[in-house]
């Protein structure tokens, strides 16, 4: 029973040493052999390696073989002329000295990743330095990369790692910049729109001065053929009159009678008081006797003479009904007090006359009385 202990123990020994003395080193990685804390040799090449038994002797420190990559976010770098940008950028490294990473950086990539940061960083912002405002957004980006790489690339190499690649992501205005910048472009907008309203409104007042000055000769050129019509149209009237008073005096003046009487009897509410003498009511002569000028007859209240041979039955029949229309009745004077009365002279009327001045003593323009 002791032996079969003795033996376990002494063949779980033998496994332990024989697996603790291997070491496997893929692509990917290499390998540094350490004894006593001291670098033994580095593998770089894949395969199974031996050492010494156990981890109290020999250790195996593996590191990455691999393209590693280092990113750096909202970072802020200043460009000439103090304008401020936010940077997104990553490089790419790899460890090409396993013994010198492990001598400067302990074999630590925390430790590495430190120190190139800090270099990076310091890189981007001396790049955009030397550039203004718009030199950072155009082509140039792949130079500045360039140039950032190659001046990293000395102080990593002290570390053991070779730095492949730099590449700028994002390259951004800050908040306090992009606000300053909005503001000038708005600015710088708002006066080329007021440049453009200010030769607008010259356009449109140039324009409409020219419009202006254009209808006022349209306007004059039309008023002084309206005059011209208007004055030959006036002399074609006058013509006319001439014409027509020199035909027949007499018609003309009866014409030009009928004319005021129109104007003057308007039924507009005016009235007018004349005599029925004056040559206004010169031909208002129910015969169409008397001459222009001459004053007409006074009229005479007609009278029924008495009838003598006419029955007295009878004479109700040739009179108006009085009975019925009261209005109608005519009293019928005797002989003797027909050839006693006295004619009379109506007095004066009022006649309704119009605003239009009237003169009552010109005979071509008689102002007619209201019978």
């Amino acid at each position: 029973m002791n032996r079969l202990i003795i033996a376990g123990v002494v063949l779980v020994g033998l496994i332990y040493v024989f697996f603790s003395s291997l070491y496997v080193v893929n692509e990917r990685e290499q390998a540094i052999v350490l004894r006593f804390g001291s670098i033994q040799e580095v593998k770089t090449e894949p395969g199974i390696y031996f050492k010494v038994p156990t981890d109290v002797v020999d250790t195996v420190q593996i590191v990455e073989r691999r393209l590693l990559r280092y990113d750096l976010s909202n970072m802020t770098v200043q460009v000439q002329g103090g304008a401020f940008y936010e940077v997104d950028a990553f490089l790419t490294y790899r460890i090409t000295n396993a013994r010198l990473f492990r001598e400067r950086a302990l074999g630590q990539l925390r430790v590495a990743e430190d120190r190139i940061g800090t270099r990076f960083t310091a890189a981007l912002r001396e790049v955009y330095g030397r550039r203004n405002f718009s030199a950072a957004l155009s082509e140039q980006r792949q130079q500045m990369m360039v140039e950032a790489r190659d001046l990293i690339r000395p102080d990593v190499a002290e570390l053991g790692i070779d730095v492949v690649d730099v590449r700028i992501l994002r390259t951004d205005l800050s908040s306090q910049v992009s606000e300053r910048t909005y503001e000038r472009m708005r600015a710088e907008r708002l006066a080329e729109a007021a440049l453009l309203r200010a030769r607008g409104g010259e356009a449109a007042a140039t324009i409409r001065a020219v419009a202006d000055r254009q209808a006022v000769g349209i306007r004059a050129e039309a008023q002084r053929d309206a005059d011209i019509l208007r004055g030959e149209g006036d002399a074609e009237r006058n013509s006319t009159f001439a014409a027509a008073y020199n035909a027949d005096q007499e018609f003309f003046q009866f014409y030009r009678s009928m004319e005021s009487y129109r104007k003057a009897l308007a039924n507009d509410g005016t009235t007018m008081v004349l005599a029925p003498d004056t040559s206004f009511f010169q031909y208002f002569n129910d015969e169409g006797e008397g001459t222009p000028g001459e004053p007409l007859p006074a009229p005479v209240t007609p009278s029924i003479p008495a009838p003598t041979d006419i029955p007295a039955n009878e004479l109700p029949n040739l009179l108006p009904d009085a009975e019925a229309d009261p209005s109608q009745a005519i009293e019928v004077p005797s002989s003797t007090e027909a050839a006693a009365e006295p004619v009379t002279q109506e007095p004066a009327t009022d006649v309704p006359v119009t605003d239009t001045p009237v003169d009552a003593t010109a005979p071509a323009e008689p102002v007619p009385a209201t019978p």
